[in-house]
């Protein structure tokens, strides 16, 4: 491949997984209009015999392209992506959860806007939602576009959309990779120091990749333990210096109290969050 190009695709998947949504994100990173030569799974920890036969007949469809990297026990997303991210053949990775579906030209595209700016360090973009289908769409992830926008959103969320990122191996790593303290703010957390140490990011607006947003993916950002959680990643970002108190008063401490509602609520209050995503 025309090292021009080139990119590497960079997934974790641990035995929770559904098999049958694992080969649709596999497949989705192979139909790409400019496929890949790279494409690190990371086994975070033992997987179920199903799981483990979609790994093993990738490898047996694409030889020279997929490669397995296994944990011996699970521990986390950040930890097997900071394992995934030491065998990516290239500069140019991108991040694709095991339950998604890249749109064709993803990858054709955030490569294109690389080339165009060669400062950017990360590009993400428009997510669209669905629960049964890609056909049936039921929201939009929009998230500002321009770097200026970009800064002054991370100060109460998260400014790119994390299954949707292509970004620069060497800024990752130079930023110190993802941090393992924070479950599910790793990737807000990285982009934080990214910005910080001085790299650019911006998001595309036309959507990229379509996201499962079922009930399922509610539940797990609900409910005390995930409002502690927050909060105190939101205390760190102020002990970094990236947000005000006035940032943590009105983003972090309603976005918790969100959390603690009973979840039909909550659910609400996430669509129509997105809904206002979309209008950005």
């Amino acid at each position: 491949m025309n090292e021009e190009y080139a990119y590497s695709v960079l997934m974790s998947v641990y035995a929770g997984e559904n098999p049958a949504f694992l080969q649709e994100a596999i497949d989705s990173m192979y139909r790409q209009t400019l496929p890949t030569d790279d494409f690190v799974l990371v086994c975070d920890g033992p997987l179920t015999d199903s799981l483990e036969a979609i790994a093993t007949s990738t490898q047996q469809r694409f030889p020279d392209s997929f490669h397995v990297v296994r944990l011996p026990e699970h521990q986390g997303l950040a930890a097997g992506l900071n394992a995934g991210l030491r065998h990516c053949r290239h500069e140019f990775i991108a991040r694709m959860d095991s339950d998604d579906i890249s749109h064709p030209q993803r990858c054709e595209k955030q490569l294109a806007r690389f080339r165009e700016d060669p400062g950017l360090a990360i590009l993400s973009g428009t997510v669209a939602e669905f629960e049964d289908t890609p056909a049936h769409i039921t929201g939009h992830r929009t998230l500002p576009a321009a770097y200026s926008d970009i800064c002054q959103f991370s100060r109460k969320r998260s400014p790119f959309n994390h299954p949707a990122v292509m970004y620069r191996k060497s800024a990752v790593l130079a930023s110190g990779g993802y941090d393992e303290g924070y479950p599910y703010f790793e990737d807000y957390d990285l982009w934080i120091r990214m910005l910080q140490t001085g790299f650019r990011g911006e998001n595309l607006r036309e959507p990229i990749l379509y996201m499962r947003a079922g009930a399922g993916m509610c539940r797990r950002r609900s409910g005390p333990a995930y409002a502690r959680r927050m909060l105190t990643f939101h205390r760190s970002l102020r002990g970094k210096g990236w947000t005000s108190a006035a940032d943590f008063l009105w983003g972090a401490v309603p976005h918790a109290l969100v959390c603690l509602l009973p979840f039909p609520m909550v659910r609400q209050v996430y669509r129509a969050l997105h809904r206002q995503e979309a209008a950005l």
